[in-house]
């Protein structure tokens, strides 16, 4: 998998965490936290990789332990929590023109996926490649150009707006279907997330288990 020099990806670590008990991004799965998960799987594929968090003290340990030479954290430009909130601090600061933006809580994200978003971006001239399933948009494990959405963004916050995908309809979007997630990724379980002890313990279980074996495939 190339590193590109025109992508950053922003790993948020910020949410409240409710169900879960503790937050997800010190969660250990499968022998690590989810944040070194996320950064195993997503680390190699941009030359700025960046953490939000709302208590990046925390998470000081990433600096060391992993990736130390290009891993950033950063705490949450707004105190309040929420969706759009969070993609406005994740394209806030970012220096690449193109921003993969992923959840922690993803367990399965996926390099080539973000590659092929940002690939479609630049061959289409648009401003978001979103990945849509029957549940809806999945506006973290999508790619967004800097310069237009940023200050879109903004001002969707400034009118009240909070969610993730509340702002889509002012910019060029494009809409990755299912077939198109597979065609870049035919692993599979991009989007499987985890909210609380017994879904954690579940997709363990059935990793070690042998039973999601190509899904869990870090390569």
């Amino acid at each position: 998998m190339p590193c590109m020099d025109d992508l950053t990806v922003v790993i948020q670590a910020g949410g409240e965490s409710k169900r879960m008990g503790t937050p997800k991004a010190l969660v250990s799965f499968c022998g690590l936290p989810l944040i070194c998960r996320s950064l195993k799987r997503l680390g190699l594929v941009a030359d700025e990789i960046i953490i939000t968090s709302n208590d990046p003290d925390s998470l000081k340990f990433i600096c060391t332990d992993v990736h130390s030479d290009r891993v950033k954290v950063y705490r949450d430009v707004f105190d309040a929590r929420g969706a759009l909130n969070g993609l406005y601090t994740a394209l806030y600061y970012a220096k690449c023109p193109f921003v993969a933006v992923v959840a922690c809580d993803m367990v399965f994200p996926s390099a080539p996926l973000l590659v092929a978003e940002r690939d479609a971006l630049i061959a289409q001239s648009a401003d978001a490649a979103v990945p849509r399933t029957s549940h809806g948009f999945e506006p973290f494990h999508a790619v967004y150009r800097r310069e237009t959405c940023l200050p879109i963004i903004k001002a969707a916050i400034d009118r009240g707006e909070s969610r993730a995908n509340s702002w889509y309809d002012e910019v060029k979007v494009i809409e990755f279907t299912p077939d198109m997630v597979l065609a870049a990724d035919d692993r599979g379980g991009a989007f499987i997330n985890v909210n609380t002890p017994t879904e954690l313990a579940a997709i363990e279980a059935r990793i070690l288990a042998g039973e999601m074996t190509k899904i869990s495939d870090d390569q």
